[in-house]
């Protein structure tokens, strides 16, 4: 049998309502916490998470 673990929110730690197991990958994944209520970009591979960071957008200047 595979190993399935939950997948914590990296805010605030708590469990998600998804799981992943061993040979799950996911990416570009939002990752939807129902505790602090915030969507975080998530990949993953082999039980391994990493959270992406996208720059904000910055306003133009002339």
């Amino acid at each position: 049998m595979k190993q399935a673990e939950w997948i914590l929110c990296p805010v605030c730690g708590s469990k998600t309502r998804d799981r992943l197991r061993e040979d799950t990958v996911l990416k570009n994944y939002p990752l939807y916490c129902p505790k602090c209520k915030q969507e975080t970009l998530i990949n993953a591979k082999e039980l391994h998470i990493t959270v992406i960071t996208e720059p904000d957008a910055k306003t133009q200047s002339r």
